[in-house]
């Protein structure tokens, strides 16, 4: 018995001490950036009760291990610096983090056009070539999609070299080495973007369910759960795979590119598009870290539902500011570029429609969009100038956060006046004047009257924010649209360099609105 109750405290104290381990997340950890001029907190789990106390720049703060075992302290503010430092922190053990600098941080989110790497650009042989520096770092974060929490993920803060450059964002990267060679400090970079992801997957999931603007989509998301979860689902699903086994064989005999595999019901299921998803997975692991704020660029998934997506593009980036408790960061993001084949009559768009929800959403405070209608290519989602949409991008943080005075926003719209046959528009300039990119005419504009009817019109430019538009086959116009089309033909800019922003005068219903579901009479 003795012996027994022997080797029972042995295995007891063997547990207890396997547990009393102090521990760091990923995202605190060697090399990192802190943010400059505002307070940081510090976070980690460590045996529940214990008492944790951080030092850093001449500062101790101490914390204690919630039942969970996880602790937080919050460091005080400090200026930028690029000499290396050390964060001690002392728990059930010890742990040093080195090499910690202190400027600013910046979030890199979005879809596949932010997820797109330095390696894919046109430019990204000399982009790393010239963007080697022991004072950028960077850090990404795998996708991982999940409908339970993640506290920590796998990965390391790197310098930014010939290793870590090609595989990280390009637009993120080339936004973060402007601000870091033109401000002169060190900064970070956070790269969490994952490729054809839904807006709806990047907020948690019970704030869309608790608000009724969404009802609708949580209903659809409920529905599709439910059918991915079936046995007929997991049959259909092989069957798939049979068949496209041997349309695959078939393909390759005939010398003709094989089709795609079918997708899985799991891969929804732990995919970028089901809500909540890459919040519980990708972003939380990171929540609270200190940082400047967030560039994004997404959009193309959520092009079909551009209506639903001017109530939750905002409603995401609120969420994320309520979430990570810095009040309104800075978010800004890159509108979508032109795409697919140009019409040659004047319509409707989806991606037009949803262009103009990402306008919309400058409403909240702190944010800025990066219009990018003439760098797209037509017949690649994906283009490959990425320099040009950072560059772009990067002109809102460094006027709007960091003070300097240069362009940086585009044209737009502000009133319009209709007289006879024409319309005479007036834009918002921004310190700059209206110009015509390679003639004089204004084109990308179309009216319509009284019928609805689009037709093209020709645009003169008459003063340093107005231009008169009309076409002989609209009498009296009643509405002007601009650059309203999947890829548009457009030339307005203001004489900096920045586009003219799509807009439109109407408001005729949107084609992406959903239609109401049939009422239900009660018998």
């Amino acid at each position: 018995m003795n012996k027994s109750l022997g080797f029972a405290a042995i295995i007891l104290g063997l547990v207890t001490s396997a547990r009393a381990e102090l521990k760091l997340p990923a995202i605190i950890s060697d090399h990192m950036v802190l943010q400059q001029k505002q307070t940081n907190p510090i976070w980690g789990w460590d045996t529940p009760g214990t008492k944790v106390t951080v030092t850093f720049a001449g500062q101790t703060k101490s914390g204690e291990a919630g039942a969970d075992g996880k602790w937080t302290v919050k460091l005080d503010p400090v200026p930028a610096n690029a000499t290396p430092q050390v964060i001690s922190i002392s728990g059930t053990n010890k742990k040093d983090i080195q090499d910690v600098l202190v400027g600013e941080v910046w979030m890199c989110s979005g879809q596949s056009n932010m997820g797109f790497t330095i390696s894919r650009e046109r430019n990204g042989d000399l982009e790393t070539a010239a963007g080697k520096s022991n004072t950028l770092r960077l850090i990404k974060v795998p996708l991982i999609g999940s409908q339970e929490l993640k506290t920590d993920f796998t990965g390391a803060w790197k310098y930014s070299d010939a290793d870590s450059i090609p595989s990280f964002t390009a637009v993120g990267f080339m936004f973060g080495r402007y601000l870091h060679d033109i401000l002169g400090i060190p900064v970070g970079l956070i790269d969490n973007a994952w490729g054809g992801s839904a807006a709806e997957a990047w907020v948690r999931r019970e704030s869309l369910e608790k608000d009724p603007r969404f009802a609708l989509l949580m209903e659809n998301t409920r529905q599709h759960e439910a059918l991915l979860q079936t046995e007929k689902a997991k049959t259909d699903y092989a069957a798939a795979m049979e068949k496209w086994k041997k349309d695959v064989e078939t393909a390759k005999a005939a010398h003709k590119t094989p089709p795609r595999a079918p997708q899985s019901p799991e891969a929804w299921l732990t995919g970028n598009a089901r809500p909540g998803n890459i919040f519980d997975g990708v972003v939380y692991p990171t929540l609270g870290y200190g940082m400047k704020g967030v560039i994004w660029y997404q959009g193309e998934t959520n092009a079909g539902r551009a209506y639903e997506y001017a109530q939750l593009f905002p409603f995401m980036i609120e969420q994320w500011r309520k979430e990570w408790k810095e009040g309104d960061f800075p978010f800004y993001w890159v509108q979508l570029a032109d795409y697919m084949a140009e019409k040659p009559e004047p319509g409707e768009s989806a991606w037009a429609e949803l262009r103009e929800s990402q306008t919309k959403t400058m409403k909240l405070p702190n944010t800025g969009q990066a219009v990018i209608d003439d760098l797209g290519e037509g017949r690649d989602i994906h283009p490959r100038n990425k320099h040009d949409v950072a560059a772009r991008l990067v002109r809102w943080a460094l006027v709007k956060d960091y003070g300097m005075k240069i362009p940086y926003r585009s044209p737009e719209f502000k009133s319009v006046d209709f007289k006879d046959n024409k319309a005479d528009l007036t834009f918002d300039t921004f310190d700059t004047n209206l110009y015509t990119f390679d003639v004089d005419e204004a084109r990308g504009f179309a009216v319509c009257g009284e019928d609805k009817v689009w037709h093209w019109a020709k645009g003169k430019v008459t003063g340093h924010n107005t231009i008169e538009v009309s076409s002989d086959q609209v009498a009296k116009p009643i509405a002007v649209r601009y650059a309203w089309a999947d890829n548009p033909v457009c030339n307005v800019y203001g004489d900096d360099g920045l586009p003219l922003t799509p807009f439109r005068t109407d408001d005729f219903p949107m084609i992406t609105k959903p239609a109401q579901p049939a009422a239900t009479t009660k018998k």
